[in-house]
């Protein structure tokens, strides 16, 4: 507080007169019933307070005391007398109840004497600010005292000395903002940011310091807040502190050293300009600030902060738009010629020129503006104009929040109101009170504007600086699709605060920044921008590192813009791009979604990537990368629709098959180092499941059976030679190993083996002739069944060609009937019982879906293949087509079936790359359910899910009647009673 006392008595200050008639009237019958004292004070002031402010009337009547004792001593001496006063009654700070009732009290007397000495002007705005300011150090101060005591008193830490435990205790309270520079307004929230230094704190249990300090904290910010019958103190905000979403109350100084050399954003320099320490060890916090110079200080000013300066102003541009010559309802703070584009300018220039100009690094506004004008920076006269603008319109501020108490900036809505203010402020007439505002707020956006013209670019309307709620942008983001704006600015501050691995680094951030207008954009033309944005998020979240990614995403916009694509409607793709981020290379390749290879090109493609590697690791890695690069490719070719479910099972066994080929190659290589060969054609791999008939979808395991004959030998014949099964049984297992182990390259499949002979308890190696003795006498109907979609993908060709022959000859031998129709009905049953689903679109176990028409079909080739062997097929497209063109299934029958299965497929592999087979279609995502539709349906899309869900349960009701008819009526009739 500076100024000398005013030599001007109450009686002598020409008070603003009541505007409200009825206020006045409660007033004196308030005053008159609680102070008999009505001679005592000037009539016009109470008046005024009385006709204007029901706050104000409160604080009077409640604290007439404070009023004569301003009429006898003025302003200075009454409010050093609260002060001195209410220090001298917390010297102990030992009773909390009552720390908080000489608190509260003293708020009171402190807003009706600043009021009082606004009002009159008797006070400058400096003086009012410095008022407002003493308190709240006091006020703080007083309250850190007493938790520190509270603190030592419970044995969670050691003081130095009662009377004084701030000092030396290693609590660092920092005053933020208007609190920071002493310019609090007059119903203002004080910001702050708590540090605690563990290597000053004395205490035995360092493990639970953390949790001591946030205790403390929330102890000092609840006396502050707390409604008592006496009111609050200040509301306090703590979200100025490193990453506040992440971060506990009382940050670690340790970790806040590290967060400004590492992850701090400009905003955040802009921020500490005005840091002071307020309460708890005031050395400990200087030397902070100290410390914190050359992140505040920085000689050259790099493109990321002027670009975040642009930004800004265009925020506050945007904020206000249209606004400035309307004065019901105007933001005095963020509108235009508001004080916030007086604050802004002084503080950007400081960040520019400050690092270079100590003389810059003040904290005050009006003070910064006139070294500005010494230093040449801004002409006098705009020092003149800018200085006078802010006085009038924090003075106005001040009086608008002095009515009821409230944090507002904004001036009333109507214009009663108005006429109202301008009575409260003093003025002669409210046109002239509205022509003064008109002139100020349009002076301070004329010099706002004209000195950015040397930094004024193109800026962003997407700004996500600071921790207040930015309108601006919650705007735009609306304007872009998004339906929850808030969690899309928390969830980018949290990005550019450095809390995921991938935005660690400045240089990433800085790309990140560059890119967020292109990237929510982006998001926002997808069918559920905040699903999309969730995640993106969650992409993001995964990535290990960030600079590499977002400098593709900047060298080539369509690649965003596919991710975007991919991740609105994939939540698994999400999830494992964020894992294998490197395999956004591949679409940047030529003709990623031109027409998909075939096997040829296949094995032609993974025999030149393994030609140069000469070790067996880098092999099997190179095997791996190839496949899940596929099988990615495959992922986004469904995602873009340029393939669809039922064409897409065929080239995911083509991958498969190559890649299992080439494997299997490479393991019996290096196993027969150690033990060499046998004469015999040696392992095959037998696929069942949808390898066998070409139906995979992108999660497909692989359902294997691995077959061996080793010949006449009955060892191998390398350095350590082993008997047959032995051998085979340990090549098998390399093998399954090199196809499961997980690896920084991942896993190329899981590997099913349960189909092979007496299944888990049988062994991994299965001989030849072991094999063909099973399925002639052992084997179960379902084995038989699960044979129909045989094949031998792997081997040399002689022992390929057994195998056809001998699946040949187990699948058409002939069968008792009655018995197969009862198996298959009967594992139908179980199957059901099991997984039964009441959705359709959980296509595999739903009534009529995949499990129905693969029994329909492998029944019936079972039935007829000893007669007409041609039907025997391991697509069961493919059997229902034959077991047609046999006479076998009327054509009709055939083609629903056909029909049927391919739009099950379809789902299938659309819902098991973005979601999960049991989708719950009541509260899946919308943009899931669309997929969804124009997946199953490409050709011709129904206008709704709803329509696609009709028909697709046409298709499927029309399918389990087929199977009633044709497997479980003769199973009734063949005595199966399920």
């Amino acid at each position: 507080m500076t100024g000398t006392e005013s030599a001007i008595g109450l009686d002598q200050v020409p008070w603003p007169e009541p505007a409200d008639s009825r206020l006045l009237e409660i007033g004196w019958e308030r005053w008159r019933e609680q102070n008999g004292r009505e001679g005592e004070l000037p009539e016009g002031l109470l008046a005024s307070l009385f006709g204007n402010s029901p706050f104000l009337t409160e604080c009077a009547v409640r604290e007439a005391e404070t009023l004569v004792a301003l009429q006898a001593n003025g302003p200075d001496r009454t409010f050093k007398e609260i002060i001195d006063t209410l220090r001298r009654a917390q010297a102990d700070g030992t009773d909390e109840a009552g720390l908080m009732r000489d608190l509260r009290i003293a708020k009171r007397q402190v807003a009706l004497l600043v009021a009082v000495a606004d009002i009159g002007a008797l006070w400058t705005l400096d003086q009012v600010t410095g008022a407002l300011s003493k308190f709240a150090d006091t006020s703080l101060q007083l309250a850190c005292r007493h938790c520190l005591r509270v603190a030592a008193a419970s044995g969670a830490i050691e003081l130095d000395g009662p009377a004084d435990p701030e000092s030396g205790s290693g609590l660092i309270v920092l005053g933020m903002g208007k609190l920071g520079a002493a310019e609090l307004n007059y119903s203002s929230d004080v910001d702050l940011i708590v540090f605690y230094d563990p290597e000053r704190i004395r205490t035995d249990d360092f493990d639970h310091l953390p949790r001591t300090m946030i205790r403390l904290v929330r102890n000092m910010v609840r006396i502050m807040e707390d409604h008592t019958p006496d009111g609050y103190v200040f509301r306090t905000d703590l979200r100025l502190r490193p990453d506040p979403g992440a971060t506990p109350l009382a940050v670690n100084l340790a970790a806040a050293e590290n967060y400004y050399e590492s992850f701090a954003q400009n905003w955040e320099r802009a921020a500490m300009i005005k840091a002071r320490p307020v309460a708890g060890d005031i050395e400990a916090g200087e030397e902070f600030l100290t410390f914190l110079q050359p992140f505040v200080w920085r000689r050259n000013l790099d493109f990321a902060a002027l670009q975040d300066i642009r930004n800004i102003k265009n925020l506050l541009d945007r904020k206000a738009q249209g606004a400035a010559m309307i004065l019901e309802g105007h933001d005095l703070k963020i509108g235009h010629g508001g004080i916030r584009e007086i604050e802004f300018f002084v503080q950007t220039q400081q960040l520019i020129f400050g690092g270079r100009d100590p003389r810059l690094r003040g904290r005050r506004t009006l003070e910064n503006l006139q070294v500005l004008s010494e230093i040449g920076r801004i002409e006098p006269h705009v020092v003149h104009d800018l200085t006078n603008a802010y006085q009038r319109l924090r003075q106005i501020e001040h009086r608008v929040q002095m009515i009821q108490d409230h944090q507002t900036h904004r001036l009333p809505e109507t214009a009663d109101g108005i006429d109202r203010l301008a009575c409260f402020l003093g003025a002669r007439d409210t046109a002239t009170f509205r022509a003064e505002m008109g002139d100020t707020l349009a002076t301070v956006e004329r010099h706002f504007h004209q000195l950015f013209d040397e930094t004024s670019s193109e800026g962003s309307d997407l700004v996500f600086l600071g921790v207040e709620e930015m309108p601006g942008t919650e705007l735009a983001l609306q304007e872009l699709g998004f339906e929850k704006p808030k969690q899309v600015v928390e969830s980018v501050r949290g990005w550019l605060h450095g809390r995921y691995r991938a935005c660690r680094s400045d240089r990433s951030r800085q790309l990140l920044t560059d890119m967020l207008p292109q990237l929510l954009s982006a998001i926002g033309r997808s069918p559920q921008p905040d699903s999309a944005f969730i995640r993106f998020d969650k992409f993001l979240a995964g990535l290990p590192a960030g600079v590499q990614l977002f400098s593709m995403f900047r060298a080539h916009p369509g690649l965003l813009d596919f991710v975007v694509e991919l991740l609105g409607t994939s939540e698994r793709t999400a999830e494992h791009l964020a894992r294998n981020p490197a395999e956004l290379d591949a679409v940047l390749t030529p003709g990623f979604f031109e027409t998909l290879p075939d096997t040829a090109e296949l094995a032609a493609e993974i025999d030149r990537l393994l030609a140069p590697q000469q070790y067996y690791e880098d092999e099997l890695d190179t095997l791996r990368r190839w496949t899940r690069d596929h099988r990615f490719r495959a992922s986004a070719h469904l995602m873009r629709g340029t393939t669809t479910g039922d064409r897409l099972g065929p080239y995911l066994a083509d991958i498969a098959e190559t890649g299992l080929a080439a494997l299997q190659q490479r393991v019996e290589e290096e196993f027969a180092r150690r033990h060499g060969r046998f004469s015999g054609p040696g392992l095959a791999i037998i696929a069942l499941g949808k390898l066998g008939s070409r139906q995979m979808s992108i999660r497909s395991d692989l359902d294997l059976i691995m077959v061996f004959d080793a010949g006449d030998q009955t060892e191998s014949d390398g350095d350590k030679p082993l008997g047959p099964t032995v051998y085979f049984t340990r090549l098998i297992q390399r093998l399954v190993s090199a196809i499961t182990a997980q690896t920084a390259e991942g896993a190329l499949y899981e590997v099913d083996m349960r189909l092979r002979p007496s299944g888990n308890a049988g062994p991994l190696a299965t001989g030849l002739e072991a094999f063909v003795n099973y399925h002639r006498d052992q084997a179960w109907t379902w084995e038989q069944m699960a044979l129909t979609r045989a094949r031998c993908i792997s081997g040399l060709p002689e022992m390929r060609e057994r195998l056809g022959s001998v699946l040949s000859e187990i699948l058409t031998r002939p069968r008792e009937l009655d018995g197969l129709y009862r198996d298959v009905a009967d594992m139908r049953m179980r199957i059901d019982k099991e997984h039964h689903h009441a959705s359709p679109w959980v296509v595999k176990y739903a009534r009529g879906g995949l499990i129905d028409i693969e029994f329909i079909a492998q029944c019936l080739q079972l039935r007829h293949a000893a007669e007409r062997p041609e039907v025997l097929y391991t697509n069961t497209a493919s059997a229902l087509t034959h077991l047609g063109v046999a006479g076998l299934l009327p054509e009709a029958t055939v083609d629903a079936l056909v029909t049927t299965i391919r739009f099950c497929q379809r789902a299938q592999a659309f819902l098991r790359l973005v979601h999960r087979e049991d989708l719950d279609v009541d509260t899946a995502p919308a943009s899931i359910l669309d997929g969804l539709a124009r997946a199953v349906f490409p050709a011709d899309t129904p206008a709704t899910f709803v329509a696609a869900d009709r028909r697709l349960r046409s298709h499927l009701q029309g399918a389990a009647a087929v199977y009633e008819e044709l497997i479980e009526q003769p199973a009734r009739q063949a005595g199966w009673d399920g």
